[in-house]
C-alpha cells in the first residue's frame, strides 16, 4: 500500500484547524450588578481588578441605591481567562459600570466577538445603556440576569419585554458568584455570536453570487 503523502495546502489547513483559538468577551451591566464577581468566578487565571474604594465625591454621581453594601468600583476594566474547551479560550473584559466612565467602552469594545449584559431585576434600568450600545453597533450580546438573594423572580420572556430587546436576543438567569453558572452564560453568549456572524456572512455573501 503506498503511503499517503499530504500536500502544502491540506498540512496548512490541518494546522489551522488545530490551532488554538481566543475569543474577545465583554462583560457589561450597571454599576454593582456582578461583573466583578462574574470574571472572578469563572476566571482560571489571577483576574486583574481596577477597583477602587468609593469615596465620597462618588457619591454625587454614582447611585448606590439597592447596593448600599457595595464599597468599591471599577475605574477601568477587569480582566479574566476561561478555556471553554481545548482549544477554545475566552479573554474577559469587565467594562465599568458609572456614565463618567463609558469612554473607555469602545476601546474595549473593539475586536469583540459579543458581549454579556449583566442585569439586576432590582434595577433594571441600569442595564438599558448597555442594551442600547451593543444594538447600536451590531455587537452580539446576551442578557444574563443576576439572580440576586431577596430579589422578585423574572422569567425571561418578561425580562425581554421589559428591555424591548431585538427578536431572538438570548435572555439568561445565573448566579455570578457560581463558576458553572457563569460558564454556561458564556457559552450560550459564543454560541448566539456564532451564528450571528454566520448570518452576516451569508448576508454578504448572497448578493454577490445573485449578481454573478
Amino acid at each position: 500500500m503506498g503511503q499517503h503523502v499530504q500536500g502544502p495546502e491540506a498540512a496548512a489547513a490541518a494546522e489551522e484547524e488545530l490551532a488554538p483559538l481566543a475569543l474577545k468577551i465583554l462583560v457589561a451591566g450597571g454599576f454593582g450588578v456582578g461583573k466583578t464577581t462574574l470574571v472572578g468566578a469563572v476566571s482560571e487565571i489571577r483576574p486583574l481588578r481596577t477597583e477602587e474604594l468609593l469615596s465620597e465625591a462618588g457619591e454625587l454621581v454614582d447611585d448606590t441605591g439597592g447596593v448600599d453594601q457595595k464599597t468599591t468600583t471599577t475605574v477601568a476594566m477587569d480582566f479574566g481567562r476561561i478555556t471553554i474547551r481545548e482549544g477554545l479560550s475566552l479573554y474577559l473584559f469587565g467594562t465599568p459600570g458609572q456614565d463618567r466612565f463609558w469612554f473607555l467602552w469602545d476601546e474595549l469594545s473593539q475586536g469583540a466577538l459579543g458581549a454579556v449584559v449583566l442585569a439586576d431585576t432590582r434595577r433594571l434600568q441600569d442595564c438599558f445603556p448597555a442594551v442600547d450600545y451593543f444594538e447600536h453597533r451590531g455587537i452580539p450580546f446576551v442578557v444574563a440576569v443576576n439572580c440576586f438573594s431577596g430579589a422578585r423572580g423574572y422569567g425571561a420572556r418578561e425580562v425581554s419585554r421589559a428591555l424591548d430587546l431585538e427578536p431572538g436576543t438570548p435572555v439568561v438567569l445565573c448566579d455570578a458568584r457560581d463558576k458553572d453558572s457563569g460558564k454556561e452564560v458564556l457559552i450560550r453568549l459564543v454560541e448566539y455570536a456564532g451564528r450571528m456572524h454566520t448570518a452576516r456572512l451569508l448576508e454578504a455573501v448572497e448578493p454577490q453570487a445573485d449578481s454573478v
